[in-house]
């Protein structure tokens, strides 16, 4: 690979990035007398800068510790010889957002891009964890193009309800689906939902923040064995001041994103996702990371990686353990070293050293109840697998490691729900026309809907059905599923209903076949009918009453298969 110089033809620290005023010496004259008023000696005004994106908000739980965290960073840039200047960006906190913390991803993407492109640093270490803070970091630093680091939150420490252990949000799931179901009563949920999440920190599961940790470090955007170590843990604070002294020394020797973000640390990362067994989220997010460097991620692809990878991580909600057991089992470390003969070895890391070279060196003990052998695997191939057919001509996502073996290979009815409100307002009707047998399809769903695609996949069982003990059934529509969720559950039903998609074409009665040995699912409908019901189709929804960032966002995002992303912020061609 040719290295961009282009970083160390520019003036550092404060002379870089100069405001313009039409005179440069008035403009660093200007620039210095104003950072004098914040208590700056000139010696340290001469030194280089690491900016220090910082998440932190009130509205976001998992990154409650970030002021401790925060001052470690520091210290690291100290020691390395830099300035460091924190800066704020927007933050996701996932829960707090409405409609979903996705429709605002690519915003953050465009804060820190743009926040880093404008204002003078050298380098910039990235302080993020919470489900879309994480993929909107790494979007917008490899736009702007300059060295960049990721430090993550960590994952949550876990809690106790009677003789349970809890950890947000899996068993938040487990619970609530028992509480539906008439087995917990209002008593003891209302105690358990105290217990749930007790520590500052990303859910305690190989969710989507966990998940995205672990790939960040895959990617080798994060130093390694950073991924999975507690929020709470003395290590996080250590890891954070050992990121902050790796951002100032990569001002001496650049590495780019672009230079770490290759075509085959993508596929690296996709091989770890799949071994994790790890959220569906991180499809869309990977896909979108990568696309902001002109590199695509195909699910056809995915698949034929997910033949040959193995499962090895028994975490909830695919397994039965947490984060905090997974750091001390051996980490992202433990499970690149058992996939290391599929790995692409050659891949640059913010380190300065490859993966090769990593994986050359690190040793330790592993847990095997945690972390299996790639000789013994908990599953024989990958946790995710990309279907197609008439239903979903560019792809939809089943986690088939959390899902239900015995619903792979099935026809069923289709029961309709036109949307959200529809779905809320009918799936406990005792009177709704549903078996376990059945597929339950939810429309209008995705992107470009008004909802933004939420994290609805996980389609609540009918009271009718739960309350005699059905447990899972086949789910299907073009939203999302939260990482921590589980089931019989295909998503990202490419192209989406809202744009015309096949899946606005089903009707209640309508046959569907899944197989996933095939990778396949279809509507049985011959495509005559398909075509009489696509001419019915209401036009698309008319942007022309919805105004700012909603109409952006409504008029840019991309579909699922392309990471949702806007069609303004993919690299320019030529």
């Amino acid at each position: 690979m040719t290295k961009d110089n282009s970083q160390d033809q520019q003036p550092q620290g404060l002379a870089r990035g100069l405001t313009n005023y039409g005179d440069m010496d008035f403009s660093v004259y200007l620039r210095n007398s104003f950072a004098a008023s914040m208590g700056y000696s000139r010696e340290v005004l001469k030194k280089p800068i690491v900016g220090i994106a910082n998440s932190f908000s009130g509205f976001n739980n998992c990154h409650r510790h970030f002021p401790e965290m925060l001052e470690a960073v520091k210290r690291g840039v100290l020691l390395g010889g830099g300035l460091p200047i924190e800066f704020p960006t927007i933050s996701l906190g996932e829960v707090f957002l409405s409609p979903t913390s996705l429709k605002f991803r690519n915003l953050m993407s465009m804060d820190t891009e743009e926040m880093i492109r404008a204002q003078p640093m050298d380098a910039v270490v990235l302080m993020g964890g919470c489900d879309k803070t994480v993929p909107a970091q790494l979007m917008g630093a490899a736009s702007a193009g300059i060295p960049a680091i990721q430090i993550v939150a960590g994952p949550m420490m876990t809690s106790r309800y009677e003789e349970e252990r809890l950890g947000a949000c899996t068993d938040c799931r487990r619970f609530w689906g028992k509480y539906r179901a008439g087995e917990v009563s209002t008593a003891q949920i209302n105690d358990i939902e105290g217990r749930l999440a007790t520590t500052s920190g990303t859910c305690a599961v190989m969710g989507t923040a966990s998940t995205m940790a672990c790939i960040a470090e895959t990617l080798g955007m994060s130093l390694p064995g950073t991924a999975a170590i507690p929020a709470v843990h003395a290590d996080r604070l250590r890891a954070a001041e050992a990121t902050g002294l790796a951002a100032a020394r990569m001002i001496e020797r650049p590495i780019l994103p672009s230079e770490i973000i290759t075509e085959k640390s993508v596929e690296n990362a996709l091989r770890v996702l799949l071994a994790l067994g790890g959220s569906t989220n991180a499809i869309i997010h990977l896909t979108a990371i990568a696309g902001r460097l002109g590199i695509p991620v195909s699910l056809q692809k995915l698949n034929q990686l997910s033949d040959e990878t193995p499962v090895l991580v028994n975490l909830k909600p695919v397994g039965s353990h947490y984060m905090e057991d997974f750091f001390f089992a051996g980490g992202v470390g433990a499970v690149l070293r058992e996939l290391r003969p599929l790995l692409n070895l050659d891949c640059m890391t913010v380190t300065g050293e490859t993966l090769g070279d990593r994986l050359e060196t690190e040793t330790g003990w592993v847990d095997r109840r945690v972390i299996a052998s790639a000789a013994e695997p908990l599953e024989p191939q990958g946790g995710l697998v990309a279907l197609f057919g008439n239903l979903a001509p560019r792809g939809a996502i089943l986690k088939r490691s959390a899902a239900d073996e015995r619903l792979f290979e099935k026809e069923g009815r289709a029961v309709v729900f036109t949307s959200l409100e529809d779905l809320a307002a009918r799936v406990d009707d005792p009177e709704l026309d549903i078996t376990a047998d059945d597929f339950m399809v939810l429309q209008n769903a995705g992107p470009r809907s008004a909802s933004g695609m939420p994290e609805a996949g996980y389609l609540p069982i009918p009271k009718k059905l739960s309350s005699k003990g059905v447990k899972d059934m086949v789910r299907i529509s073009d939203a999302r599923m939260s990482g921590t969720a589980f089931g019989t559950i295909v998503l990202h039903v490419s192209p989406e209903s809202a744009v015309g998609g096949p899946l606005a074409l089903v009707r209640t009665g309508d046959r569907i076949r899944l197989s996933v040995k095939n990778k396949s699912i279809d509507l049985l409908v011959d495509e005559a009918e398909l075509e009489r019901r696509r001419a019915e189709l209401p036009p698309q929804p008319s942007t022309a009453n919805r105004r700012g960032y909603d109409k952006l966002y409504a008029e840019q995002v991309l579909q699922a298969d392309e990471g949702c992303d806007f069609t303004m912020l993919q690299p320019v061609k030529g």
